[in-house]
């Protein structure tokens, strides 16, 4: 992985649990970044609940932050700024995560190009929760970035 990609996860953690308390808690840390494909994963330890497996609440939160995170990477990676909200989300858990979970999404062939003309972007990502190479989650969230505009 090129150096300046572990510089930009390194920043995205710190986005993160600056910004979102909960993430810092939860040890969400973005592990790689290659071949269009974001993995982050999180300890099982402070994700816990009551029958030893992780808390929906924190699947739900990570898988949440790793399509975040793909659209904060992409558009950097395009050179272009834009505030990113989840506008839609819809998830399916399967199996119960009794390991490192690890999320991982692909990043779809999106034009963010219009953020750089002041308009809105909106992607929806497919996110995938693996626990021992088993998928136990699937997420769909739709992503909407607001560009940054100059102040008048």
């Amino acid at each position: 992985m090129p150096l300046r990609m572990t510089e930009r996860l390194i920043q995205l953690g710190e986005i993160w649990h600056n910004t979102i308390p909960v993430s810092e808690f939860m040890q969400i840390t973005p592990e790689s970044y290659h071949d269009d494909t974001l993995s982050v994963s999180a300890p099982l330890a402070p994700n816990i609940n009551l029958h030893h497996t992780m808390f929906a609440g924190s699947i739900y939160t990570l898988m949440t932050l790793t399509g975040w995170g793909a659209v904060w990477l992409n558009q950097g990676l395009c050179q272009v700024e834009g505030d990113i909200v989840l506008a839609k989300a819809d998830i399916r858990y399967l199996a119960p995560v009794g390991a490192k979970p690890v999320a991982k999404v692909r990043w779809p062939d999106a034009d963010l190009s219009g953020l750089a003309k002041g308009r809105k972007v909106k992607v929806t990502l497919q996110v995938a929760l693996y626990c021992d190479d088993k998928c136990c989650a699937q997420f769909e969230g739709t992503y909407v970035s607001l560009p940054h505009l100059p102040l008048a």
